[in-house]
């Protein structure tokens, strides 16, 4: 039974407080999926307690199993009403991730992150699962302006890392959420060493995005779709953008840059 439906069968049974919580449920709808408890504390004030009790009034285990239901139904109905021409819907998506991610670009937090890297001793770039292998492609990215940034995905190494670095150095963080705990965590020991943050992330109000220096914003929530391209097109063209504008600040000669890699690896292609 689809959970709007499930509330409202349940909802003559629950307590005042509880029914705040489904009215707020109600009003949000599928978005629900990317809320903590404390969103949800926020709106209705009310307790841990109260939110974990109505979910389980309603036949889930807690807050957790009841957003994966949610997130279970929104991807249900997007399949079902999916088009024939899928191939189409995918570029389609992937075009409007991009033009999200260039409308939550400000020019003053760019040009912020822009001097964060030109003035950096040392750069590191921490991200895990799907974050961490677009941190690797960042890496690759910034080479081809002269950067040689260091991207790490695991959470243990970069705790090591981040306890060593100083006020010099900087160190970018990938997290589409801002609420991945192991990212935030890292991020935590570098910035109490005094290390500078670039934040890459949707939610400005995350924990993530808290400890940035500056915050550059993507636009593609993901729960049920973790990993998705078009939460990973939407890191990869920050980072770009990032990039380019290094390249312009600092008038990198570009074409002497690619001369030189290009050199380094012609030898190994296939007559």
């Amino acid at each position: 039974m689809r959970y709007d439906h499930l509330i409202q069968e349940h909802y003559p049974t629950l307590t005042r407080s509880e029914k705040k919580v489904a009215d707020y449920v109600l009003k949000v709808g599928s978005q629900l999926m990317y809320a903590t408890m404390s969103d949800i504390k926020a709106a209705t004030k009310v307790g841990d307690a109260t939110i974990i009790r109505f979910c389980q009034k309603l036949g889930y285990s807690g807050f957790s199993d009841f957003k994966i239901e949610i997130a279970k139904e929104d991807f249900t109905q997007q399949e079902q009403t999916r088009p024939t021409d899928y191939y189409d819907e995918i570029s389609q998506h992937l075009q409007e991730a991009l033009t999200a991610t260039a409308k939550l670009i400000e020019p003053a937090r760019l040009n912020q992150a822009i001097d964060l890297l030109s003035q950096a001793h040392k750069v590191y770039i921490f991200g895990v699962g799907g974050s961490g292998q677009v941190g690797a492609s960042f890496a690759a990215i910034l080479l081809r302006v002269g950067i040689q940034a260091t991207p790490v995905g695991d959470p243990h190494i970069q705790a090591q890392i981040a306890s060593l670095l100083a006020p010099s150095d900087l160190v970018i963080g990938l997290s589409l959420t801002g609420r991945t705990k192991d990212t935030y965590d890292s991020l935590k020991i570098a910035k109490d060493n005094g290390a500078r943050i670039i934040a890459i992330t949707n939610n400005l109000n995350s924990p993530v995005a808290s400890l940035g220096d500056v915050i550059l914003q993507t636009a593609i929530e993901e729960f049920l779709n973790g990993g998705s391209v078009a939460g990973r097109i939407s890191q990869l063209y920050i980072c770009d953008v990032l990039t380019q504008g290094y390249e312009n600040r600092n008038q990198v000669d570009a074409v002497a840059l690619r001369e030189k890699v290009l050199r380094s690896i012609i030898d190994k292609s296939i007559d």
